[in-house]
């Protein structure tokens, strides 16, 4: 299984980390060691002092493809779930600067939460209208909606597939909506699409 993830998607997430909007999507990659265990609390790094969530709807490849076109890419995803991409967001201001890339910052063991509950595509009226957000102590502080996605769903797969030969089991993260920020000890992270619960998380 490999995590593909999608950055930059939210317009309004690109203005609040005040950077460029891309012309195309920006890929990068999380291996499976990045996959935060079931039950487990996520705990932060000693290499960072500035963690941040990023909740993020996801995508679970259903068949294998290569060079899949953005008309028939539906036909290779069934399930749609939720996640959180954390990101150790000093050392990715750090390798930003020096031009270098974001895999120590976005890659490291449990930065990748992927919900246990996965919901059938075919329970939305549209994938382009899915509602989603996470609520930080009880607090929602990140809300979002596919419909301001920059990239939607089957154009991600279309472009994703150019470079990477999709199989079955590999997760797509599709981006982030404004509103992340930094984690804390003993903080409690649940998060819901369409009001309905996915994950809790507990930060150690």
């Amino acid at each position: 299984m490999k995590i593909i993830c999608i950055g930059r998607n939210y317009a309004k997430h690109i203005e609040e980390l005040k950077n460029e909007r891309p012309t195309d999507p920006v890929i990068f990659l999380k291996p499976d060691t990045a996959v935060l265990l079931k039950k487990q609390p996520f705990f932060i790094p000693d290499f960072s002092d500035d963690v941040h969530y990023e909740v993020e709807l996801l995508v679970k490849i259903n068949k294998v493809g290569k060079y899949i076109q953005s008309k028939f890419a539906h036909k290779y995803y069934d399930e749609i779930g939720l996640g959180i991409d954390f990101t150790a967001r000093d050392l990715q201001s750090q390798l930003k600067e020096k031009g270098l890339p974001w895999e120590k910052s976005k890659a490291f063991d449990g930065s990748a939460v992927i919900g246990e509950k996965w919901f059938s595509k075919e329970e939305f009226e549209s994938l382009q209208n899915i509602n989603f957000s996470l609520q930080r102590n009880g607090e929602e502080v990140q809300k979002g909606n596919t419909a301001h996605m920059l990239c939607q769903i089957d154009e991600i797969i279309e472009y994703v597939s150019q470079f990477f030969t999709l199989k079955i089991g590999d997760i797509i993260f599709t981006g982030t909506p404004e509103g992340v920020g930094r984690v804390k000890t003993n903080d409690v992270l649940n998060g819901y699409i369409e009001n309905e619960s996915v994950f809790q998380i507990k930060v150690k």
